[in-house]
């Protein structure tokens, strides 16, 4: 007999059976598909990173627990950053991090406070936790207003977190350290700078961490370490407040594998600075490529590429590259506006996207 389903969930909290959960970028599993759809890497990680795979898996190290603490990858990370090791915090990707930084600061029924346009994950965080989700619009420009740092909604809630990703997804812009320094003074709570494009940018937030207790960066190794499909980032934050977040995180949120991954990559900064130099140079002939179609595409400091067409619609673009083979994003935000976002690919890749786009 199959068992009864109950249309009214009541064993479900009734605001997460309401919640729309959030949906990430399309990754079909079977096929031949050029994939610039969800800002992966297209290159392979540094060889270190297989190095130390191997090494892993062939002792007895799978065997136990990983450390708690991933020090070994704190340390090493440590000397890169130029930060101490109690300053950083470890988690299962960037989202692990962001998950425990809200689960840290704001109650059920307190205001979580982000931008929008942005990762739209954020709002699904403040979902889980019942609190106030309180968007704010971005200028037309991508520039945040003063009111971002007010320290209550329109409706009297007390901001108790606010989280800007910089550089910002979908647009690829990035506000300036200084800028985010006037916001981080003027706001009376924690600000999480989601970098988590940010080794693909001009700038980064890091040296506001030591200046101030309130700000707290993220990093991923997804994107700019090539190892989305290992799950790893990292949090930098004042001692005393990674103190706080450590009671919240799970008690092996990085297994032996990634932490030993992460600590390779890490290690390799030339790898990751010849990496991102393609990136960036293909980044600009795809922005350059895009403005030729006739289309608006923004300076991005990320490794994907925004656009918007002042006449042509959006959506049949995104589905007919898809019939040839080709994901892209198409996204869609309401009060805002649609547009196309473009994951920077190889040259081949971005080569044959470009081809097909000449014929739609």
């Amino acid at each position: 007999m199959s068992p009864t389903r109950s249309t009214t969930q009541p064993f479900v909290r009734p605001d997460i059976a309401a919640l729309a959960g959030y949906v990430p970028g399309e990754q079909p599993q079977g096929g031949k598909w050029i994939k610039l759809n969800t800002n992966e890497n297209p290159y392979a990680p540094s060889p270190a990173v297989a190095r130390a795979l191997a090494a892993t898996a062939a002792g007895r190290t799978l065997a136990k627990y990983p450390d708690p603490l991933a020090t070994v990858f704190r340390l090493r990370a440590a000397e890169v950053l130029g930060v101490d090791p109690d300053w950083i915090l470890c988690g299962n990707g960037s989202d692990d991090l962001l998950t425990i930084l809200v689960r840290t600061f704001v109650g059920a029924g307190e205001c979580l406070r982000m931008p929008y346009p942005s990762y739209i994950l954020y709002r699904t965080l403040a979902g889980i936790q019942a609190a106030v989700c309180d968007e704010f619009h971005y200028e037309r420009d991508w520039s945040l207003a003063d009111g971002f740092a007010a320290p209550r909604t329109a409706s009297g809630a007390d901001v108790k977190l606010a989280i800007i990703a910089n550089p910002n997804s979908p647009s690829g812009t990035l506000l300036s350290p200084p800028r985010i320094r006037e916001l981080a003074d003027r706001l009376p709570c924690a600000l999480v700078v989601d970098e988590a494009y940010g080794d693909f940018s001009d700038t980064n937030c890091l040296d506001l961490v030591k200046e101030n207790e309130r700000v707290i960066v993220t990093r991923s190794f997804s994107k700019s370490y090539a190892l989305a499909g290992l799950r790893f980032g990292f949090a930098v934050a004042q001692p005393h407040v990674v103190e706080q977040l450590l009671k919240v995180k799970d008690s092996y949120n990085c297994d032996a594998l990634s932490i030993a991954a992460a600590t390779a990559a890490i290690d390799d900064q030339a790898w990751l600075a010849d990496n991102r130099a393609k990136i960036v140079a293909t980044r600009q002939r795809l922005t350059d490529a895009m403005r030729g179609l006739g289309y608006d595409a923004l300076d991005s400091q990320a490794n994907f590429v925004w656009c918007t067409h002042p006449e042509r619609p959006h959506k049949p673009v995104y589905e007919a590259l898809k019939k040839q083979g080709i994901l892209i994003r198409f996204m869609n935000y309401l009060g805002w506006g649609d547009g196309l976002r473009i994951t920077v690919g190889t040259d081949d890749e971005i080569d044959a996207f470009l081809s097909v786009m000449k014929t739609i």
